[in-house]
């Protein structure tokens, strides 16, 4: 996964990466619906540094079922917020998803009154923070982390206030807003902040993630948030690869209006609020939002689980298709893992570079679905499922993504083997090869973003002797004992954070067998 900034990236460092591939496979066939047409910026897929690495798809079996578009749901929107707002108990647990562990007065809320104007690329916002201290310790500040203020004249921060009173004392600069708190806030005690802050939506380049372009706006790390705390407040600073954030679980109540024509990809489903429309999502790190006035949207089911798909005219059979494989994921990992998480699952196709993953919601390249094949031997298929696996490495299990990158990293590609065993076993050996043995990989898996002197060290290290690490650890435990370990690390670890520490402590737990040897062969420390 990435939410890298491309300002990081000299063209220099681009150059470097490039490696040789072959032609991207032809455009599927479809049929062009009544949508604008889709215009690809097209990239050579390996043009840029990417961290879901990844080369030209290769040839394969078995096609795939498609799935007929559906409308997306309607709703109405107004202009007036009403004058309060209150955080509504969790839905009880369905079949097939799994409740937050912890109860919800134990988490940050946020309840957010957004309002999208699409046309003019801009959203304002009334926020309200209900956050507890559960750090253990006395607080005299809260920092918030503020991504979209990275920007040139993005972000604009109206007001700010606690419990009703404004605040004056703050300092705020770059992504960091360090709020000083008149008076010390307890351990066990709460607080709220209000905010009012507008976002000038940038234009976003092909390498990012975050921002508008000609036919869709994405808004990642959007809002103000407060980051976690452990001994002190954890804000790292970005890299030129790899992720720097790091998230609490918390509760999220997002009520928004928009143009008419506009659909809005979320990880959860719509509700009617009165004159908006409500989404809400329990025991999340994130809430992202992609729009579009000309997505097709295809949906079908896992279970409970709503699995939506948004793509544009031209992209049909990939979009569709990426159904099948995402039901087939979460099927695949609901049973190895732990339940899927969420209530519902947003695939969407951006204008980017690679993939991305937040809570509930999947970014894929378009250029992925340009490449696609028709099966599941293609980086459509292989990034989907990496992406997927995110919603159990990264949004049920948390971790330091800046200093240990290989807990998501390392977790989701390999999660991709599973996934390919259960379900197209005869390409186990195709993946190997493509995903993994391609890139020749070395280095210590654990290393930090800051420690690889390369792009293409950290991916190989990271992602690719990691997948290596899991596959000689899972014949030393066993399979059984791996897929003990497995559901109970997810078990455990849910709605909080690992280390590198509870992971082999756990495994040790599970079967406690000397794995000196192979953490000397791909660890540069001893846990």
């Amino acid at each position: 996964m990435t939410r890298l900034f491309v300002r990081f990236i000299s063209l220099a460092l681009l150059a470097s990466l490039l490696l040789s591939c072959a032609a991207p496979a032809a455009l599927p066939t479809s049929t062009p619906q009544h949508f604008a047409p889709f215009i690809l910026v097209t990239q050579d897929p390996n043009a840029s540094a990417t961290p879901t690495p990844f080369q030209p798809s290769g040839l394969a079996e078995t096609p795939l079922p498609t799935f007929t578009a559906s409308p997306p749901p309607t709703a109405t929107f107004t202009s007036t917020p009403p004058a309060t707002a209150t955080f509504p108990p969790p839905p009880s647990p369905t079949t097939g998803s799994v409740s937050p562990t912890l109860p919800t007065s134990s988490r940050t809320n946020y309840i957010l009154y957004s309002t999208l104007d699409f046309q003019n690329k801009n959203i304002t916002t009334d926020q309200t923070i209900r956050y507890y201290n559960n750090t253990g310790t006395t607080l005299s500040d809260i920092v918030l982390s503020v991504q979209p203020n990275i920007y040139t004249n993005a972000f604009v921060l109206n007001s700010i206030a606690q419990d009703g009173t404004p605040i004056t004392s703050y300092a705020f600069s770059g992504q960091r807003l360090t709020v000083n708190l008149p008076q010390p806030l307890g351990a066990g005690s709460a607080t709220t902040l209000t905010l009012n802050f507008k976002l000038n939506i940038p234009q976003k380049s092909s390498s990012d993630v975050f921002g508008y372009d000609f036919n869709q706006i994405n808004l990642v790390d959007w809002y103000p948030f407060i980051v976690p705390h452990r001994g002190g407040w954890i804000l790292h600073d970005p890299s030129s690869w790899g992720e720097h954030l790091v998230y609490d679980a918390s509760d999220f109540e997002l009520n928004i209006k928009t143009d008419s024509d506009v659909i809005l990809a979320i990880g959860a489903s719509p509700e009617q609020n009165g004159e908006w429309t409500r989404y809400r999502m329990y025991g999340a790190r994130t809430l992202a939002i992609s729009a579009s006035d000309e997505f097709i949207v295809s949906e079908t089911t896992s279970g409970s689980i709503a699995i939506r798909s948004y793509y544009f005219s031209g992209f049909q059979t990939g979009g569709a298709d990426m159904l099948t494989y995402a039901s087939q994921a979460i099927d695949t990992f609901s049973a190895q893992f732990a339940p899927y998480p969420h209530q519902t699952l947003a695939i969407v196709q951006t204008d980017m570079s690679d993939g991305m993953e937040y809570d509930g919601l999947i970014f894929l390249s378009s250029n992925f679905y340009k490449q696609y094949n028709g099966t599941a031997r293609s980086n459509l298929a292989a990034i989907g499922v990496h992406e997927i696996a995110h919603q159990w490495w990264y949004s049920l299990v948390g971790n330091d993504h800046a200093l240990e990158p290989w807990l998501d990293e390392t977790l989701s590609t390999y999660s991709e083997r599973i996934f390919y065993e259960n379900n197209y076993p005869a390409n186990v050996s195709w993946w190997w090869q493509f995903r993994v043995d391609y890139f020749k990989p070395t280095g210590y898996v654990d290393g930090s973003i800051y420690q690889y002197d390369s792009f293409r060290n950290y991916t190989n290290a990271t992602y690719f002797q990691g997948a290596r690490f899991l596959d000689e650890m899972r014949e030393q435990m066993g399979y059984g004992n791996f897929s003990k370990f497995i559901k109970e690390y997810a078990t455990r670890y849910s709605y909080g954070h690992a280390t590198t520490a509870d992971f082999f402590a756990l495994a040790r737990e599970i079967v406690n067998i000397n794995y000196d040897t192979l953490q000397k062969k791909y660890f540069s420390g001893s846990y």
